[in-house]
């Protein structure tokens, strides 16, 4: 059994519990012994409502009975758009606990980049903040959060009787992808628990840690509320990440971990109260969904001290395929870390053969926690998965030591504040217009969010377009970190002797002075 070694050290207790069949741990056994052995340990607040894991377990019974009330099946999807909020993770409970697999949305996305993903999911139910709701059109059943509660008070507080495998998938993840249409990543409760239990070894999580939810739930600070679910920690949801509250709340729960990319690191450091708060309580921040130059992290460790796990990974392959601990970041802030327990590591050429220490090529993993494919979608499973490995399209190399640096992004993915932007999808909301001949988009520095979306557009013999219409055009297609922040009307873009566009020579005129 994958697991077996680790329920031992972290105090998983080997009792069997009523209705129970799982062919192995899953999310939904994990939750069940957490909730029975950490009963009277208080699981959740938001400062203003709180739960002990008895109270959430109840809670998550019977929002699992009122989900497959609703006609729901085993394998059945439910999306989930919400900003953060306590639901969520009593969301991952329930749904673990049916037999389901959950959806999660990124709030910031466009109305049709919605609609596309509760389409192509195949979704039977969508649970949502009303205000979020604006401008989508599904026939798709909904249960708003103003009538969450109502909905699930008439429920008995029963574990539904459902057999998981812990290769059943637990969620579909969708990520922006360079054909123009987002791919639904399928993660099962083996990928989970692997990243789980990565973050845990990587970043010292005990029981007596307090998580912090800061970043926004449906991405990288989920990986870290399964951890707290495995261990039984106290977790503290924030509804937006503002620096000021942040750090006084940090105190005031004594947080000891939290999920941060760049930009939040950046802008806590750089907060006027930054100085005066006693954070003596934080020993961890896992850092990730983007990298960081290395002069600011040794300006952030100047502060913080040691206290920084840096992780790199896709949602293909969540959160762990290398961690940096926390005593090395300063020595190797050019690096992203060693690879982690639970996958294998190689760099291969463009023919998949496999490159020594010191040479660059493309990143390849394999083990439990690379997905099972994406929904759906077989030859782009095929193309990405072969023969077990995961091509990440990203370009690195591999030191003596073992620990990675990565050099560029093969798939010209533009990271602004932690979010991925593939430069095709904005490219072919700027080809709608008819004025548009060719356009190029690419990342361009920003102080605060690390890249900005910008692009060069040339038009059609005798049309006219203002940068400021194209702009608008984006707005109306595509959520608001995708939008250019800029948009340079040019004569011609360079060229290789192939006709390529020359992605990279463009982008470089606008890096060439932080090199």
């Amino acid at each position: 059994m994958l697991y077996g070694r680790f329920a031992q050290n972290w105090a998983f207790k080997p009792f069997n519990i009523e209705g129970s069949d799982e062919a192995m741990e899953t999310i939904a056994s994990l939750a069940r012994k957490t909730c029975l052995s950490r009963a009277n340990r208080q699981a959740l607040t938001d400062g203003r409502t709180s739960y002990l894991y008895k109270e959430m377990g109840e809670r998550a019974a019977s929002l699992a009975q009122a989900l497959l009330d609703r006609g729901l099946q085993k394998g059945d999807r439910v999306a989930i758009l919400m900003s953060n909020r306590l639901e969520h993770i009593e969301l991952d409970v329930a749904i673990a606990w049916a037999g389901l697999i959950k959806v999660p949305l990124n709030y910031r996305l466009h109305p049709k980049e919605h609609e596309y993903i509760l389409e192509h999911s195949g979704a039977s139910l969508l649970i949502a903040e009303p205000d979020l709701l604006q401008g989508i059109e599904t026939k798709i059943t909904l249960v708003t959060t103003e009538e969450y509660e109502e909905w699930i008070a008439p429920y008995p507080s029963t574990i539904p009787d459902i057999k998981v495998d812990e290769d059943d998938s637990y969620a579909i993840m969708y990520t922006s992808g360079t054909t123009g249409r987002p791919k639904g990543v399928m993660l099962t409760h083996r990928n989970f628990i692997s990243g789980a239990l990565s973050l845990i070894m990587g970043c010292g999580i005990t029981q007596q840690d307090v998580i912090g939810h800061v970043a926004p739930l449906t991405h990288g600070s989920n990986f870290l509320a399964q951890c707290a679910l495995l261990l039984g920690c106290k977790q503290v949801v924030f509804n937006k990440f503002e620096p000021k509250d942040f750090l006084e709340t940090i105190e005031r729960e004594k947080i000891s971990t939290v999920f941060l990319v760049p930009t939040m690191v950046n802008l806590m450091i750089h907060e006027e109260s930054f100085h005066s708060r006693d954070l003596s309580s934080l020993r961890t921040i896992n850092m990730a969904g983007a990298p960081m130059a290395a002069e600011k992290i040794k300006d952030a460790l100047q502060l913080l001290g040691p206290k920084i796990v840096e992780t790199y990974g896709q949602v293909e392959a969540p959160m762990t395929i290398t961690m940096m601990p926390r005593d090395e970041l300063g020595n190797k802030p050019d690096s992203c870390g060693a690879v982690g327990p639970f996958v294998d590591v190689k760099i291969v050429d463009d023919q998949g053969v496999a490159l020594p220490a010191g040479e660059i090529g493309e990143v390849i993993c394999r083990g439990s926690l690379v997905m099972k494919g994406y929904w759906n979608q077989p030859e782009a499973t095929a193309k990405t998965l072969q023969d077990g490995w995961l091509h990440t399209g990203d370009l690195g190399w591999l030191d003596p030591q073992g620990y990675l640096h990565i050099v560029d992004r093969k798939k010209d993915v533009i990271i602004s504040g932690g979010a991925n932007v593939y430069p095709r999808e904005v490219e072919e909301v700027l080809n709608l217009h008819h004025a548009v001949k060719e356009t190029c988009v690419f990342g361009i520095p920003d102080e605060k969010w690390g890249e900005s979306v910008y692009a060069h557009v040339v038009l059609r013999e005798d049309e006219n377009v203002t940068d400021q219409e194209l702009i608008e055009l984006c707005k109306n297609h595509l959520g608001g970190f995708k939008k250019p922040k800029g948009i340079l009307i040019v004569d011609q873009l360079p060229k290789s002797s192939y006709g390529k566009i020359m992605r990279k020579e463009i982008r470089a005129e606008y890096w060439r002075e932080i090199q």
